[in-house]
């Protein structure tokens, strides 16, 4: 799904969270990929508040400072706006219209779906295949974004140096991201997997089946809380909790003080938004949990959701089988990975 299209050409898939800025550029050898250039650049606080780009040029001067680090000398940029800020609708149309039909028709139809006035948001429309039961029926997967929270991404992107060549969704990102990790999952045909995204003030839940997304829900908590607790225990400001929980050189009693409470309050959320899902849903179940995002580095995260809810849970790793180019450093990126599903995804549309 693009907002922004232009010709393909070699991306850098940039993430922009509420704390930081992830950078990915990959290279393709038939069906291998490789990390050529990654970089994490902290963002400073409240420069993006619940994924809303509130500073522009500090967002700017991350992403400039993490293109510099990673040393990638590509121009040409893929980012995506978060799903809180996108509608998306299922709707019915024609199967025979040409393309000019369809997009002239689609455009007709957005005004019914989409809350906002109709030049206020960026648009996109993908066909998703015939429509169950109505072989002369299409299923048309529209997508609106306000043209504001588009605009935003791409103003900081070119202050800081970057050609936005697409703009995507971020839960299409994450599925595209997803796509590199089933096959080693062994997830049954029709399987359910909720992929829980725990970032610094935001958690998803977007349950997928057969790779497509069924459900998404956002709910305020994450890795913030953890920092916060650290800094009123031991007495330090954000960005040295911030290191320490990286980096370490806690005391000892931090491990049951503070991060046990942690690990048990994350996985009680997991839980809350698998219930909404639950009475929303014909499936009274998951059978699999993916945890990503910077909270799913924490040790044995995954364990304590798997024995609080009963469900095999693992930490996603889109690169896991990725090659690394020269300048990639294999720890660093190993510890980084389970945050940089967006940025994945967003660099996999290099190869579209």
């Amino acid at each position: 799904m693009r907002f922004v299209r232009n010709n393909p050409t070699t991306l850098i898939g940039v993430d922009i969270s509420s704390t930081a800025v992830k950078l990915l550029q990959l290279s393709r050898t038939g069906d291998r990929y490789r990390v050529e250039h990654y970089a994490v650049e902290p963002l400073p606080p409240n420069s993006v508040v619940e994924k809303n780009v509130v500073e522009i040029d500090q967002v700017a001067d991350a992403i400039r400072r993490a293109v510099d680090r990673s040393g990638s000398k590509t121009k040409f940029a893929a980012a995506a706006v978060a799903g809180s800020s996108v509608i998306t609708k299922l709707i019915p149309m024609p199967a025979d219209l040409s393309e000019d039909e369809l997009e002239a028709q689609v455009e007709l139809e957005a005004a019914n779906y989409i809350p906002y006035p109709i030049e206020e948001v960026n648009i996109d429309f993908n066909s998703i295949g015939t429509m169950p039961g109505a072989a002369d029926m299409q299923q048309i997967l529209l997508v609106a974004a306000r043209s504001e929270d588009v605009g935003t991404r791409q103003s900081a992107l070119e202050i800081a140096g970057l050609k936005a060549q697409v703009m995507d969704v971020e839960a299409f990102a994450i599925e595209n991201a997803f796509a590199l990790m089933q096959p080693s999952l062994k997830i049954p045909a029709g399987g359910l997997v909720a992929l829980v995204d725990v970032g610094a003030s935001m958690t998803t839940l977007n349950i997928l089946r057969d790779g497509r997304s069924l459900y998404a829900r956002e709910q305020v908590f994450g890795g913030r809380q953890l920092t916060e607790e650290i800094m009123r225990r031991y007495g330090l400001t954000y960005e040295e909790a911030g290191r320490a929980k990286r980096l370490g050189g806690l005391p000892e009693s931090y491990e049951y003080e503070v991060l046990e409470p942690f690990r048990e309050t994350l996985a009680q959320q997991v839980s809350r938004l698998l219930q909404f899902y639950y009475a929303s849903s014909e499936y009274n179940r998951v059978d699999q949990i993916v945890l990503s995002g910077g909270c799913a580095s924490i040790p044995g995260i995954a364990q304590q959701v798997e024995e609080q809810l009963g469900v095999s849970t693992v930490v996603a790793n889109p690169l896991a089988q990725m090659t690394l180019g020269p300048r990639v450093q294999a720890q660093a990126l190993a510890q980084d990975a389970p945050a940089l599903m967006i940025a994945c995804g967003l660099a996999l549309r290099s190869f579209d």
